[in-house]
């Protein structure tokens, strides 16, 4: 790999002793890795009876593994139930760092394509909100579908500006996560194409779009709430320098000491940070940053959203579709003052959204289904929030079952002599874990597999 010659002094300058360790690390091959959905596996369960492939434990974070570049992990039915989310080992850190308690209201500011968020919409446990956003339309519709994967239901999917969504909620999250864009240096053995990006826009052009980004974060945080900062660069003024920019700029921001683990690193000049390094860590390079806001500080009231009225328009959809016969196979009801319907469309909003809010939605809550004329169609989103068990039929095929693949493809399948089953919806999964919806005719399933997932 030719590395820049600007790029290598400031490293010999960064590392010193270490240099030449460090530079040694790029002849290796970058590590591959996925992180577990902790909403529908236990670690327990998969190491001892789920994973079809080896594995190793990653150390910094209870639900992430090293698996090999040969495993075809993206190819297995288990990613198609949500069962987990391939991911480079290093960037399963920040996400594992910032505190998340289910209740917490959660934004992560530059989302795309999910790895993250997904993450931190399992720690919430389906309460509070989390609000993914990306400032890239087409990213975010990436970053829709893999929290979609992952059952995550509530959550808002947006593609604003930073102002824009400061200048809407004022300081209403508990929690923020701000893996900022930067220079990728810490991603140059992994992305090669990253060299000519950095070769265009190097430190000097991310840095002040990374204070931009962080100012809006702060006006965006509660009194007493925390943000985490990441990147995956080793420039300074990226990293430390512009955690220093803030803490000046913001006196009533704190950093909270991150303790580093085996192989992380402090942050230069005794700051309590962590950075991450290929020669120390079977990883590549990170950067991450805790920080808190001073509790003194006034808070705005949360927003009351609800008045457990039942829209109109959802009485309708009662009346004029067979709706109902669908929700009656639910095991769970449905709270009717969480339900909207726009555009044919139907939503359940997370408890704590407010419909005054004006931005530029690709996601709001999560998607029960369609109403067309008078058929309501399940979503695929609302069968990987679903277990099967909470839904009154259901058909598991096992992972080797060539069904299980069928099925994916979009393609017809049938029912065994001994799988009985009635007229109508069934939600099917895999070992037990949802993948999507078919329709028993009597004597087929036809296939309901959303055509945007389908394995190809």
């Amino acid at each position: 790999m030719q590395l820049p010659e600007t790029f290598l002094k400031q490293m010999k300058l960064l590392l010193g002793a270490d240099y030449n360790e460090w530079l040694e690390s790029y002849e290796k091959k970058p590590f591959a890795g996925l992180r577990i959905n902790a909403a529908k596996i236990t670690p327990e369960e998969w190491e001892t009876s789920l994973c079809p492939f080896p594995f190793r434990k990653v150390p910094w974070t209870p639900n992430g593994y090293y698996i090999s570049e040969d495993s075809r992990a993206s190819r297995h039915p288990y990613y198609y139930a949500g069962l987990y989310y391939l991911q480079e080992p290093s960037a399963m850190a920040p996400a594992s760092a910032l505190p998340v308690k289910p209740g917490d209201k959660v934004l992560d500011l530059c989302a795309a394509p999910g790895g993250k968020s997904t993450e931190l919409g399992v720690k919430l446990q389906g309460k509070g909100l989390l609000v993914s956003n990306d400032i890239s339309n087409s990213r975010a519709k990436a970053l829709l579908k893999n929290l979609e994967l992952f059952g995550i239901p509530n959550l808002c999917v947006t593609s604003e500006t930073p102002e824009k969504l400061a200048s809407v909620f004022g300081p209403f999250f508990d929690k923020i996560l701000v893996d900022a864009p930067c220079s990728g240096e810490g991603m140059f053995r992994k992305d090669p194409d990253l060299i000519k990006s950095w070769m265009e826009r190097g430190p000097q052009y991310y840095a002040p779009l990374q204070r931009q980004i962080l100012t809006s974060a702060v006006q965006m945080l509660k009194p007493g709430g925390m943000l985490l900062y990441s990147t995956c660069t080793f420039a300074k003024e990226e990293d430390e320098n512009t955690i220093q920019w803030l803490l000046d700029t913001h006196p009533d921001m704190k950093l909270v000491p991150l303790t580093p683990w085996e192989g992380a690193c402090s942050g230069l000049d005794g700051m309590p940070v962590i950075r991450l390094f290929p020669h120390k860590i079977e990883g590549e390079g990170h950067f991450l940053a805790l920080l808190q806001k001073d509790a003194g500080a006034d808070a705005e009231p949360d927003t009351q959203a609800y008045t457990n009225t039942v829209p109109a328009e959802v009485r309708r959809l009662e009346k004029e579709s067979d709706y109902l016969q669908w929700e009656a196979m639910l095991k769970s009801p449905l709270d009717r003052s969480r339900m909207m319907v726009r555009d044919g469309m139907v939503y359940y909003l997370p408890e704590c959204f407010d419909q005054s809010w004006k931005l530029r939605y690709l996601r709001t809550g999560l998607l029960l289904g369609e109403w067309k004329k008078n058929r309501f169609e399940p979503s695929q989103a609302v069968a990987m929030v679903l277990q099967l068990r909470e839904f009154s039929q259901s058909l598991s095929l096992t992972a080797i079952d060539e069904r299980s693949i069928r099925y994916l493809k979009g393609e017809t399948i049938f029912p065994d002599p001994e799988e009985t089953l009635q007229k109508g919806w069934v939600l099917i999964g895999v070992d037990g874990y949802p993948l999507g919806w078919a329709k028993y005719t009597g004597s087929s399933l036809k296939n309901k597999y959303y055509p945007g997932w389908r394995w190809q």
